[in-house]
């Protein structure tokens, strides 16, 4: 049953106006974000802004009826992006303005080169290479969705997003190749068939569309179709998550190997596929916008780790904070250790689960040594500062099914941005 947190969340935007910026001294889950009375203030002063369905006879019809809602503003929500053409690929002078859109948050960078490449046509090289996108000097990895490396390198929302566009350079040795369209396409299916593989045991399920509802499903994530996409994905059978399901394994890393039984009646458990985006940020952060931008990918920490659920009675729901002290539970434990097992275990955003027997694509490489060492340092020193999932800093007291239900992406994953506080670090050079 959907309660009254849950409408709150519903009734705000996609797009968060974070215009506190103020950090919590006690670490609370948003930096800035709103808190709940304030999102009520909001409410009373724009009424147009949702439109609440009419009475409803029954409960779960006014839930169904806010989850659609939900979903029609993930669908909906954008990135306004202002592209500047690299100074290296500029021909001609004056040198061409700058180009205005929109970015999907459910879309990918590649998808947009089509119309930014025609507007800088006119002052483009003869020759030009592969496209890329950077912002503040970092390459952007093309296979995340936009929605997620805004929330993720934009610790204070950029308003429009200044993107620097590159035709030519390509940083193989940092980015995985893209072609375009097709390759992006790709990556997308095969992420769909690993949080199949997730969430029912196998991916048959994906691999048995016929090329026609390979098409249009693809077709409707490019146009941000929901219609279109409800229409395929549901016969996916990949959702929703029941609300009754409860925790009972710590993931299911912990659960892989071991030999404890089934429980009588437990039933099959369920998974739900998450990818968390680690970030660190100055221990001592007040301000958003004096966080220090991300120099370089080894400095995050991607994390796939699926979140295994199990049917017990006799437990309430489960939260958002639970989820990720059992996902994450060297950043919330009160004695912090991270073994090197542990460290380990953090992927690529789109690598397989250790259960998965899907083949990696080119762009799913296990993390370097480095990387791995790193997020041991920041486990060991962090704190949790900012939860952010689609453009909001949720309160970790939100039901964590409600979540992964309605915030999810249109490959089925959720994608969870996490800042963590560490203590001042020395660079380490050659990462």
């Amino acid at each position: 049953m959907i309660d009254s947190l849950q409408v709150e969340m519903l009734l705000i935007d996609v797009e968060v106006d974070y215009s506190k910026k103020s950090v919590h001294k006690e670490g609370s889950t948003r930096l800035g974000g709103r808190d709940r009375q304030s999102t009520r203030r909001r409410t009373a002063n724009h009424p147009h802004e949702i439109s609440p369905p009419a009475a409803m006879a029954a409960p779960l019809d006014e839930e169904a009826a806010w989850s659609a809602e939900a979903a029609r503003r993930v669908w909906g929500g954008a990135v306004p992006l202002q592209v500047h053409l690299h100074d290296a690929d500029v021909t001609t002078l004056p040198s061409p303005p700058s180009f205005l859109t929109l970015g999907p948050r459910i879309g990918y960078l590649p998808l947009l080169v089509p119309i930014i490449k025609a507007h800088f046509s006119s002052t483009l090289p003869p020759r030009i290479d592969t496209v890329w996108f950077e912002y503040k000097g970092l390459p952007l990895k093309w296979y995340v969705p936009i929605g997620v490396l805004y929330d993720l390198l934009c610790a204070d929302p950029e308003r429009p997003w200044n993107l620097t566009v590159h035709f030519r350079g390509y940083p193989a040795e940092i980015l995985t190749p893209c072609d375009g369209e097709d390759i992006t396409k790709w990556s997308y299916m095969n992420s769909l068939k690993e949080a199949a593989f997730i969430i029912t045991g196998n991916s048959k399920n994906v691999m048995n569309m016929s090329q026609a509802d390979q098409v249009a499903l693809w077709q409707s994530v490019m146009k941000g179709n929901l219609e279109g996409y409800m229409n395929i994905s549901t016969r996916l059978r990949l959702g929703p998550f029941e609300e009754d399901w409860l925790v009972r394994t710590s993931s299911v890393e912990g659960q892989q190997g071991s030999d404890e039984p089934e429980s009588p009646g437990s039933g099959k458990p369920c998974r739900v596929p998450v990818r968390l985006y680690v970030r660190s940020v100055q221990e001592d952060l007040y301000d958003l916008e004096d966080a220090v931008p991300v120099g370089d990918w080894e400095s995050i920490s991607y994390i796939n780790r699926p979140f295994e659920i199990r049917k017990e009675e006799g437990r309430g729901y489960i939260t958002l904070e639970h989820a990720l002290k059992t996902l994450l539970p060297e950043f919330f434990s009160s004695k912090t250790s991270v073994t090197p097992d542990d460290s380990q275990r953090a992927q690529t955003p789109d690598s397989a689960p250790d259960d998965c027997d899907i083949t990696p694509t080119s762009c799913q490489k296990a993390e370097s040594g480095s990387a791995r060492r790193r997020e041991a340092e920041v486990a060991m020193s962090g704190k949790v500062k900012l939860v952010r999932v689609q453009g909001i800093g949720l309160d970790l007291d939100i039901p964590f099914l409600w979540v992964a239900n309605n915030l999810k992406n249109p490959e089925c994953y959720l994608h969870i941005c996490v800042y963590v506080g560490t203590r001042k670090q020395q660079t380490n050079k050659g990462i």
